[in-house]
């Protein structure tokens, strides 16, 4: 089905879960992180393999590893430290308070209302991960915090002109999904938000903090959402009736209304993800893959794109005729506009 993108006033459709329009963005498909593991990588040492666990892919890693599988070994495998990120912690502040905001009753979600929560989320945030402080070290005044919560701020407040709260009453919120495809492969994820309509129709909602991609862009964020409707689908029968968007940075709401043909292409393609990144564990050759983006990766100095060396590869290759490693399930990562994202 098409894909639509709207700058939206307050949502027409109110609470039916899914017939007023909204758009998909972004996903890159599976060939581009097994094409990149065909390209040269990183010798390792030969290192004891730890038992197998259960095997999980979740939207943020499967798109590290389209993205570089180096990165994916980085986050997922070697579990390296990364800085704190102001755009990513506001990101989960606004979250927090976009759900939150509906444990009041509907006649007092009100735009003031919801704009006075961000303080007290980012104090419940940073008692939760008082490491965040260093974010704002350098600012004895206060100046740049006021900044960056005022900032937070005006992107709750975008959201009311995007949607009306008074008229959604969400069935989940922060809704963790799991399931285990027949191939064994497990899926996993938090949804934002998810809307049912009275006539059973859902919609699955996430909200992103950042701006609306660029069309040739488009494909990340749609996989995202599709990665979530395939699990909604195998969990309960009933592929979601519309996939929803809604960018604050820049106030659109994109949409896309996937089919059952549309999820069996994204499960196909998460098959063929999940068996590059095993031959990439069972090889230890996870190539490098250099774009635009790694501007904004913490890890150049263990990068052989920028001169580095990465630490020793701490699973071993199997034996000719053993099975590929069972990779250990992956740590919680980043999604745009949010921390904690599985």
């Amino acid at each position: 089905m098409g894909t639509s993108t709207e700058k939206a006033g307050p949502d027409a459709a109110g609470g039916d879960g899914g017939q007023d329009g909204t758009g998909a963005a972004a996903g890159t498909g599976a060939g581009a992180g097994a094409e990149a593991v065909a390209v040269a990588g990183v010798a390792p040492p030969v290192v004891a393999l730890p038992a197998g666990r259960p095997v999980a892919l979740s939207p943020s890693r499967a798109s590290d590893f389209m993205q570089c599988p180096l990165l994916y070994r980085f986050r997922v495998i070697d579990k390296l430290p990364e800085k704190p990120s102001a755009a990513a912690t506001r990101g989960t502040v606004v979250h927090a308070v976009l759900e939150r905001l509906f444990d009041a009753p509907a006649a007092q979600r009100t735009a003031d209302g919801a704009r006075s929560m961000v303080p007290g989320e980012w104090e419940k945030l940073l008692a939760k991960r008082p490491e965040l402080a260093a974010l704002f070290e350098d600012d004895p005044a206060g100046e740049r915090l006021a900044a960056w919560l005022a900032d937070a701020e005006a992107l709750v407040e975008r959201w009311f002109t995007l949607e009306d709260p008074t008229r959604l009453e969400p069935a989940d919120r922060e809704l963790y999904v799991e399931t285990v495809l027949d191939s064994g492969l497990r899926l996993r994820g938090f949804i934002d938000r998810v809307d049912v309509a009275p006539t059973g129709e859902v919609r699955l909602v996430d909200y992103k903090t950042g701006k609306a991609p660029r069309p040739e862009y488009a494909d990340g964020p749609l996989f995202q959402m599709k990665f979530y409707a395939l699990v909604m689908w195998r969990l309960r029968g009933l592929v979601p009736r519309r996939l929803q968007l809604v960018y604050l940075g820049s106030g659109d709401v994109l949409t896309y209304d996937p089919t059952e043909a549309d999820l069996r292409g994204v499960e196909r393609k998460l098959l063929a993800l999940w068996d590059a990144i095993q031959r990439a564990a069972a090889s230890g050759d996870w190539r490098p893959r250099r774009t635009k983006l790694c501007g904004w990766c913490d890890h150049q100095a263990v990068c052989p794109e920028f001169g580095g060396t990465p630490p020793p590869y701490p699973l071993h290759a199997p034996d000719a005729g053993r099975a590929l490693p069972v990779l250990p399930v992956e740590a919680s990562g980043e999604g745009q506009g949010r921390m904690g994202a599985v």
